[in-house]
């Protein structure tokens, strides 16, 4: 009797698991507004920060509402981590000098990584997604501030990528247009917002290459466990919700871990997915949480960086 030949069907996941190189992976965090978010914040940066992430980065809120808690908490990240911090940078609300102080006093205490944003209006003018209006003696735009950072050193300066285009946007030629002149004024990185439609996105970073644009473009990746909330989040910025994912939370509303498992399911495929596509650099946006990050860095190969001998005699 002849025995057929022995199957294998395993899925990406499991081929993620196979690999043996590290991807290199960066995390955001929001600077906390109370001693309760402080501590919270500080657990996730101390669970992830054994994976060495490329830079960590810290989030802007609307109209610069944020701009001491961004500084402070950057500031704590340089002095008692060895983590690079990447700080937020808005045009709103202050002049041109106000920002070119910001952008000096980050250089004078050793932030090297810059991400460069137009940036959301004040909540007395709309917030987020209501019409920015830039002052007259403000940049008007992120590829104005781009070339401003460039100015005072050499940043690694970050901007924002959109898949499924900029809410403002009239067309997606058009944001790449606009992402072609970041790139003149200096831009180093693009870090994409959060997306669930794969294809959207490879089809976008097919299209950027295309228009002769070479900087890396890294997909970003949210982790959602609170589905009410992620509707919100993506009619701001636009984003698509698959119907598909919309089924996988349908009914659970009370039922916090098994969102929290199906979470970590879909970003970990969509993640190992990508890395068949051939990307090998993630950021997560942590919502400063580390347990579902985490665990996603694992499915893709990251192990914890040991402290090495002189490390640990310090």
């Amino acid at each position: 009797m002849t025995l057929p030949p022995t199957r294998r069907v395993i899925g990406p996941v499991a081929r993620a698991g196979e690999r043996t190189y590290r991807p290199r992976v960066s995390f955001e965090f929001f600077p906390p507004k109370t001693p309760q978010m402080e501590e919270s914040l500080w657990q996730a940066i101390t669970r992830l920060a054994p994976l060495d992430p490329a830079f960590v980065s810290v989030t802007y809120g609307a109209g610069g509402s944020t701009r001491e808690r961004t500084h402070r908490t950057v500031k704590r990240i340089l002095d008692e981590t060895s983590l690079k911090p990447a700080a937020h940078l808005t045009c709103v609300g202050a002049s041109r000098a106000e920002v070119d102080e910001v952008i000096r006093d980050y250089w004078d205490i050793g932030v090297r990584h810059i991400v460069s944003l137009r940036g959301d209006p004040p909540p007395g003018e709309g917030g987020i997604g209501g019409v920015y209006v830039p002052r007259e003696d403000g940049y008007a735009n992120a590829t104005e501030l781009t070339k401003a950072v460039r100015g005072v050193g050499p940043f690694e300066v970050l901007v924002g990528v959109y898949p499924e285009k900029h809410p403002e946007s009239p067309s997606l030629e058009h944001d790449i247009d606009v992402l072609k002149q970041k790139v003149d004024a200096g831009a180093t990185l693009g870090v994409s917002q959060f997306f669930f439609d794969l294809d959207a996105f490879l089809r976008y970073v097919d299209k950027v290459r295309a228009a002769g644009i070479t900087i890396p473009i890294v997909p970003g990746i949210m982790p959602v466990t609170n589905f009410v909330g992620l509707k919100k989040m993506a009619a701001a910025c636009q984003t698509t919700i698959p119907g598909w994912l919309a089924n996988l939370f349908d009914g659970l509303e009370n039922d916090a871990e098994t969102r929290r498992l199906i979470a970590c399911s879909v970003a970990a495929e969509m993640c190992a997915k990508l890395q068949e596509q051939g990307f090998e650099d993630f950021h997560f946006y942590t919502l400063n949480r580390a347990d579902l990050v985490y665990a996603i860095c694992r499915v893709l190969g990251l192990r914890e960086i040991s402290p090495s001998a002189s490390e640990v005699a310090a």
